[in-house]
């Protein structure tokens, strides 16, 4: 493509812009875990690959360094993928498409992938660079992070030798990350039945959200294009004597939805013309995070038969009543979420025509365990009383704050250094894979830092260009620093 032809450091956004070609969204990193195995063996260097698809590639020291103690640098390569409603795009089989927009790069009409790619591209860098001063290096690149973390989980860590470990993660220029939230996925599965009903079908369609990380977004206060939803059906049946067909949306449990749809009939199609009107009108005054909210209605067909009355009003009240968002912000840490829930998606597992199942699914975080398995267990008494089941998945661990960090301060020194500046330390409540490494490799110093990306998981997503020159910068000082 070369669109980031030219950009520094180059390295850096050549690789970039090679990961960018081949799609590698959640379970579908085959291509680019096997494209990250060439590369290591073009270059001579010692290469592992796992049946997950994880990659580790191992960069023996530089002259000078031998004697060093060896870093670990990790992220994961697998993206969420998301797009815009109007984009065609088959993300898993289609690269992405670049634009560079004076200071930043995008991906039109869909997410960039730089969470992680940038991760990505700066661990080649330094596995291609033969100039740089560096101890051994074990790059870590890991699978499915998006929708579990489930490459770190199941990876064997016995070739890595590194009891420093930098993970390149994170997204904010300027904080160095040194703890992060637990948390699992939940998964609540719905029957209903489907009955004749009489009426015009409508399609009802939310869209223009903000959405963004379940975690880190999830204090900016945008609303849930799922809760939404739900909130309109609820009026359109009490209302307009409506029927549930289909509702669904969501991409991902760690995404906030932007987007939802509704099929329903209604023998009342101008009380439902006008309740739509009316809250359209209060979901636009309301949403004032959301600027580009809107609501589209328009009439349709449909050969699938509606949900009986009692399913439809279980799925909207189940829709509505669950709880969603900050259920509880950390005591001494300002702005810092401590439990939190998120429903990321809403679809049918059933076939058309025939009694099926709806499914909910859902991110629960927090930094206190007992708290993550009470809201687990308060989603599971609700589905129960609504005479559904839930299932938990991808169950994932917290990364608590260690008092002593020599590499902490090592980089925080060296970032003192460069701008004058002192660098932010910060816990995030949202998941890093440092949880599951810090529990395999006993005295593990683990960080987390990254450069600026921003609106991750939409297709706002971007880079900026001179924060990556920037914390490149800072890596590479970084690793000259540790002689030893």
């Amino acid at each position: 493509m070369n669109v980031l032809k030219g950009l520094q450091p180059e390295g850096i956004f050549g690789f970039f812009e090679d990961i960018c070609g081949i799609p590698h969204g959640s379970g579908n990193t085959t291509q680019l875990s096997n494209w990250l195995v060439s590369f290591a063996k073009e270059r001579g260097l010692e290469v592992i690959q796992d049946d997950l698809e994880n990659v580790i590639i191992i960069k023996e020291a530089s002259p000078g360094y031998e004697n060093a103690a060896p870093v670990i640098l990790q992220g994961h390569m697998d993206m969420v993928c998301n797009q815009t409603d109007d984009c065609t795009k088959d993300m898993a089989k289609e690269g992405l498409d670049l634009v560079v927009d004076g200071d930043t790069i995008y991906a039109e009409g869909t997410t960039l992938g730089g969470d992680d790619g940038i991760a990505v591209a700066f661990m080649l860098a330094i596995l291609d660079d033969d100039s740089l001063q560096h101890p051994r290096v074990e790059a870590v690149f890991t699978t499915d992070e998006e929708t579990g973390l489930y490459g770190a989980e199941g990876i064997d860590v016995s070739p890595l030798k590194g009891r420093r470990f930098i993970n390149l993660d994170s997204e904010d220029e300027g904080i160095l990350t040194v703890g992060c939230a637990g948390g699992v996925e939940a998964i609540a599965d719905l029957p209903v039945t489907r009955e004749a009903f009489s009426g015009q079908a409508f399609e009802i369609r939310l869209s223009g959200f903000l959405g963004g990380h379940s975690g880190t977004d999830i204090i900016k206060g945008q609303e849930n294009a799922l809760k939404s939803l739900g909130r309109l059906l609820f009026e359109l049946q009490e209302g307009a004597d409506a029927r549930i067909v289909t509702m669904e949306g969501g991409v991902a449990d760690n995404v906030i939805p932007v987007s939802s749809r509704a099929v329903i009939v209604s023998p009342r199609g101008d009380e439902v013309r006008s309740l739509c009107e009316k809250y359209r009108a209060v979901f636009a005054h309301e949403y004032k995070a959301d600027p580009d909210f809107r609501m589209d209605l328009e009439e349709t067909e449909t050969d699938l038969l509606p949900l009986d009355e009692a399913s439809g009003k279980r799925a909207v009240a189940y829709l509505i009543g669950t709880p969603n968002g900050i259920e509880k912000m950390t005591f001494g840490i300002e702005g810092l979420p401590q439990t939190s829930l998120s429903m990321g998606v809403l679809r049918s597992n059933g076939e058309p025509m025939k009694d099926e199942t709806l499914e909910y699914t859902f991110c629960i975080r927090s930094a206190v365990d007992s708290e993550c398995e009470m809201l687990a267990r308060r989603l599971e008494c609700m589905t129960a009383v609504m005479g559904g089941t839930m299932r938990r998945e991808g169950p994932y661990p917290g990364w608590e704050y260690a008092a002593v960090s020599p590499l902490r301060d090592l980089i925080c020194q060296t970032y003192k250094d460069q701008t004058g500046k002192d660098m932010v330390i910060e816990a995030i409540h949202a998941g890093l894979e440092c949880g599951y490494f810090a529990g395999k490799i006993p005295g593990l110093d683990c960080v987390s830092i990254g450069p600026d990306v921003q609106d991750v998981h939409t297709p706002n997503e971007y880079v900026s260009i001179s924060s990556v020159k920037r914390t490149w910068d800072l890596v590479r000082e970084v690793l000259a620093r540790m002689k030893q």
